[in-house]
């Protein structure tokens, strides 16, 4: 008696064969794996979760990672989540509510790391070298005067931020009326000798992807999909794209703090996973070594040197990292990874505050149990949370502007008007733009979710919470909670209702940071 595959076996199988023989997933192949992530999740099955341990098993002290925990809390307090590994085993992990394990975090420029692994992939298929011309990929984006140090240019300096621009090329590219980006990139004036002037430039990540795309004829994401995401089984990431279907290469990759940390074992274990050697060691040790200088500068862990799209840093560690503290760190010395996820302005800070809690820790061989310092260890990773508004439940005043609607003066975000209604035992939000209604849903202990479209530049999942911090006061704290991001709503109340003040706070942003205050004035 025979049995018919079913219809995820049968496209596990393609799939499998597909990667067994160093192929790309057609477009139609790849979109039928990704409208069905059943089928997605029955492809990566063979890749299970990390393995979880004990600290003290192998060899780190619970209070040491406690320890780390507490100094995050009373000092950068903004963490979103952190995964520790040792010796390939998960020995600590947890997320600030309500951030959770399941949902993907964006990675702004830790993606760079990704990016510069699917060049090493594509590097080791002999689809190009590093020493190919930037300008032989793009014939027909030439500007119409090429000079020296453009076409000098080499996929090895992309690689390094060694480009020769003065400044960082990412603006021009999104300004480009035409959504050319290659194009744009290629006019941008190139006034060093590449290979000879370090400058931090997203830009130059992005065109290792569109490169990447005009070689392979496939999106980046679906290059890596069988050579790198379904090995590890990093399920449906999400890359941005430019106007015109290209990964942006150097931002824009949503995955998982898990993901985050198998990426970091990998490289750890020079590209090998399971039985499958998915990244060359060669390339491994290369991308992670020094081979430009970027000193100096203020912050000591980005004037260690720079290698292909990953920094080196102090204590013979490397990392990928992104804007507001997106971290992949890597500790060839004490066999250890950490991944981490967070919002905070001072991203120096949180790497010493590793060096300074954790190394110490590390010790050469397993340590006797401690169940009474890992049971508190647990109780503190279970109950890590962000900082929920603060006060009252209610207020004599609600009354008076429960149910309202309030014009606002111009502001940035485009709001036109906002209503405060009760409902559920919570609170609800509602901000007119342009783009719709978003009716943005607070608890009061607890946190609420919404799905907000209109008031902010891209979709985002919201996590609400409020209280009133006085009777004339009602603060709502919104976690953007697959991003860095914090918004903070504080509405201040004329004693007759009919006007108010509002303001909005964002905990961190590639601009200064200023509260935007807006008065609105009661329609109804």
């Amino acid at each position: 008696m025979s049995c018919r595959p079913t219809s995820e076996n049968v496209w596990r199988s393609r799939w499998l064969a597909l990667i067994q023989q160093g192929k790309t997933p057609s477009r139609s192949q790849s979109w039928q794996i990704r409208t069905n992530n059943a089928m997605m999740r029955a492809f990566m099955s063979a890749s299970s979760p990390l393995p979880r341990s004990t600290p003290e098993s192998q060899g780190v002290a619970s209070s040491a990672i406690a320890g780390f925990v507490n100094r995050v809390n009373t000092t950068v307090t903004s963490l979103h989540s952190f995964m520790l590994l040792r010796h390939g085993q998960v020995i600590a992990e947890g997320w600030w509510q309500p951030y959770a394990p399941e949902r993907r975090h964006v990675l702004f420029s830790l993606s760079k790391s990704f990016t510069a692994t699917a060049i090493g992939i594509a590097v080791a298929e002999k689809r190009f070298a590093v020493d190919d011309k930037v300008i032989s990929f793009f014939p027909a984006d030439l500007p119409a005067t090429v000079n020296a140090h453009l076409a000098a240019m080499r996929i090895w300096d992309l690689l390094t931020m060694s480009t020769g621009h003065s400044v960082d090329s990412t603006g021009k590219l999104q300004q480009s009326v035409d959504g050319n980006w290659p194009k744009a990139f290629l006019a941008h004036p190139v006034e060093h000798a590449p290979g000879t002037h370090f400058v931090y430039n997203s830009g130059a990540t992005y065109m290792l992807s569109a490169i990447l795309q005009r070689v392979t004829g496939v999106r980046m994401l679906e290059y890596l999909t069988p050579r790198l995401f379904a090995p590890l089984g990093i399920v449906d990431p999400l890359w941005e794209q430019d106007p015109r279907g290209v990964d942006v290469g150097g931002w824009g990759l949503k995955i998982t703090t898990e993901d985050i940390a198998k990426f970091g074992q990998l490289y750890l274990q020079r590209g090998a996973w399971q039985d499958a050697q998915l990244v060359a060691p060669d390339w491994v040790a290369a991308a992670t070594s020094k081979q430009v200088n970027n000193a100096p500068n203020s912050n000591p862990d980005w004037e260690q040197g720079y290698g292909y799209q990953f920094w080196r840093c102090r204590h013979n560690a490397y990392r990928g990292d992104g804007a507001f503290g997106q971290y992949c760190i890597v500790l060839p010395d004490h066999d250890a990874v950490l991944a981490i996820t967070s919002g905070v302005a001072d991203m120096q800070a949180v790497l010493t505050i590793a060096w300074d809690m954790l190394l110490p820790a590390f010790m050469r061989g397993a340590l006797p149990p401690n169940v009474t310092a890992h049971n508190a260890l647990r109780d503190t990773l279970v109950s890590l949370e962000m900082r929920r508004a603060q006060g009252a439940r209610h207020s004599p005043l609600a009354a008076r502007i429960f149910g309202r609607t309030y014009r606002l003066d111009a502001n940035p975000d485009g709001i036109t008007t906002l209503r405060i209604d009760a409902q559920n035992d919570g609170v609800t939000l509602t901000l007119q733009a342009p783009r719709g209604d978003d009716v943005i849903a607070c608890g009061y202990g607890d946190w609420r979710e919404s799905r907000i479209v209109a008031s902010v530049d891209r979709p985002a999942l919201s996590s609400g919470t409020y209280a009133w911090s006085d009777d004339n006061t009602l603060a709502l704290i919104l976690c953007l909670s697959e991003t860095p991001f914090v918004r903070t709503h504080t509405l201040r109340i004329g004693n007759n209702g009919d006007a108010l003040e509002f303001e909005t706070h964002m905990n961190v942003g590639f601009l200064p940071q200023s509260p935007v205050i807006v008065i609105g004035q009661a329609i109804d």
